[in-house]
């Protein structure tokens, strides 16, 4: 039986050879990797899922502490299934692109065995007995789970500051907000901690962070992807999303997640195509629509250049630009408030105390929430789900910042909570939306650039994400820890 060391000469060679990002030393080298890249050794037995497994935990144990990014790290399981999933593949028994790949979840998403906290007080000791939705397929596609997330407490906000495992602190900065709520899925993405996560989104909770870390976060069209087995923050706005460090990453992470749940109502039933194929499609018809109006108001400088060049970019490899104007969203705060308060009534009304003050005043607020205002803000996003369908008939896809301005520092007033989020009315049109790094701010923080498109539209938002990325260098670059 071939060993794990083998072919790890061979292994680094081929690592080297493939990885965009610098090489610094040989656990850096291995965990550097894009998951394809990773994927295509493992597959060709040039390295072993082991091998993987310990170059990220090595990482994690490195600068971790530094970060926070993970509130729990499963490292004995993580070693156990890397070891499974190693002597499948040499059986040749091979599960396809995620087998023995190193990933980790954010702790919102269950896990069965294994803590799921949502950051809070209230959930620290909390066990499920059962996997999410996602996390069961991305466990049968044979991927190490390397542990669990750190966010904002129950994804309720956008700065990654509101935890009760810490602070998360941004690598290209560590003075720096990291964005939210997936802070940690973000942090550990840019720091070759592992090789993809899953965040969720409700307000912009995976392009956010994403932007703010300088990788790849993809919003999906809603109901595409389970989330049963999430907590919950707004039933009628979460999404669960891959966050990676390149958009073809993100498309076999979508190829696992994607489909219909029979158990979740949210879910939708539609053919799941090969989102790989994203990689192949041509984006030379397709209609950039732009929303100067209100994406494009009052944003910094630096962004504003920087999505300017991004523009001149992506007008070179598509066949029109287009001026559009989308819907307006509504009332978007009283749709999640009211049903962020009703999944949480049975625990902030008897234990307040264990949430952190900041999430504990949100609910509170919506403790009286007025009834007639929810009804209409439903009505209201049923409607514009369907308003946003005309704005299709004109462009294919749409072009906006990310965030209208780089990470805030820390210290910054409300704890440097997301200012300019241009995110929220995605997740109200329920169209899939990806933030892909466009440049960096004279200081070295990172630039997120948006593409969304129609309701399963998926393809053509990877498409044109991953010919903007090939026509680029941003998303080589990496924070030097």
């Amino acid at each position: 039986m071939t060993t794990r060391r083998t072919f790890l000469k061979a292994g680094i060679g081929a690592a080297a050879s493939l990885a965009a990002r610098p090489a610094l030393g040989q656990s850096r080298d291995l965990a550097s990797l894009s998951l394809k890249q990773a994927s295509d050794l493992l597959r060709r037995k040039d390295i072993s899922p082991v091998e993987l497994a310990e170059a990220c935990l090595q990482r994690i144990e490195k600068y971790n502490p530094a970060f926070n990014a993970f509130i729990t790290v499963t490292r004995q399981e993580a070693l156990r299934a890397a070891r499974e999933a190693e002597a499948e593949i040499q059986r040749g028994r091979w599960r396809g692109p995620l087998h023995g790949v190193p990933i980790a979840l954010k702790d919102n998403i269950d896990t069965a065995g294994i803590r799921t906290t949502g950051a809070s007080q209230l959930f620290e000791n909390r066990i499920p007995e059962v996997d999410a939705e996602v996390a069961r397929r991305l466990k049968n596609a044979g991927s190490v789970l390397l542990g669990k997330l750190n966010l904002h407490e129950f994804a309720y906000g956008g700065s990654s500051t509101t935890t009760y495992f810490g602070t998360m602190h941004n690598p290209w900065g560590p003075d720096y907000v990291t964005g939210g709520s997936s802070g940690g899925a973000g942090i550990a993405v840019a720091s070759d901690f592992c090789y993809a996560a899953l965040g969720t989104d409700t307000a912009g909770s995976v392009r956010m962070p994403a932007s703010h870390c300088g990788i790849v976060g993809l919003k999906p069209t809603y109901g595409l992807v389970s989330t049963r087995g999430v907590l919950t923050l707004s039933w009628s706005l979460d999404h669960v999303g891959p966050m990676c460090k390149t958009v073809e990453d993100a498309a076999i992470m979508m190829n696992i997640i994607a489909g219909f749940d029979a158990l979740e109502p949210t879910s939708v039933e539609v053919a799941i195509p090969d989102y790989t194929q994203a990689m192949k499609t041509s984006t030379a018809k397709l209609r950039l629509g732009v929303a100067r109006r209100p994406f494009f108001d009052n944003l910094n400088p630096e962004v504003a250049a920087a999505v300017d060049a991004a523009m001149k970019v992506l007008q070179r490899i598509t066949a029109a630009t287009v001026d559009v104007e989308l819907p307006p969203v509504g009332n978007a705060a009283t749709l999640w408030g009211s049903e962020a308060y009703a999944y949480h009534k049975p625990w902030i009304t008897q234990s307040p105390e264990k949430y952190q003050p900041g999430t504990r005043a949100q609910l509170q607020r919506t403790a009286n929430a007025n009834g007639a205002e929810y009804a209409q803000a439903r009505r209201d996003l049923d409607l514009v789900r369907r308003e946003i369908r005309k704005v299709f008939t004109k462009a294919d896809l749409l072009v906006a910042p990310t965030m209208k301005a780089p990470p805030a520092l820390l210290s910054a007033p409300g704890g440097g909570a997301a200012g300019g989020n241009n995110n929220v009315a995605f997740d109200m049109y329920g169209v899939p939306s990806i933030s892909i790094p466009c440049g960096f701010t004279n200081s070295g923080l990172p630039i997120g650039l948006q593409i969304s498109g129609a309701h399963f539209g998926e393809i053509n938002v990877l498409a044109l994400a991953h010919a903007y990325e090939q026509a680029t260098e941003w998303h080589k670059k990496n924070p030097k820890l």
